[in-house]
């Protein structure tokens, strides 16, 4: 029996995979930044994640999404970023889970 999975993956196993995308400059993985606002798969098996960063100046995309398609290779076809703007993130769409960790690293949250 073959473990090869039928059909598209679903968003929740996107987003799960998300988890292993972390910030290079702050440590902490994208989701329980916030970063993440949606993500979609259509029936290629094809994943967009409509994603923001803490900042539009952010030099680090291409890290980013090169984390994000390593992180999804084995669950998708392809993963495309569409980064959106609006709303602008802020530190109120950090997780409880990113709160903590960033605690732990000395930020007051």
């Amino acid at each position: 029996m073959s473990d090869t999975k039928i059909g598209p993956a679903s968003p929740d196993e996107v987003t799960e995979a998300l988890y292993d995308v972390v910030d290079p400059e702050l440590g902490i993985n994208v989701v329980d930044l916030g970063l993440v606002y949606g993500v979609t798969v259509d029936d290629g098996n094809i994943a967009t994640v409509d994603m923001t960063l803490t900042s539009a100046a952010c030099p680090l995309t291409d890290v980013i999404e090169d984390q994000a398609k390593t992180a999804t290779e084995n669950l998708v076809k392809d993963l495309r970023i569409n980064w959106v703007w609006m709303p602008p993130w802020g530190p109120d769409k950090i997780t409880d889970d990113g709160r903590e960790q960033l605690r732990a690293l000395g930020f007051n949250v």
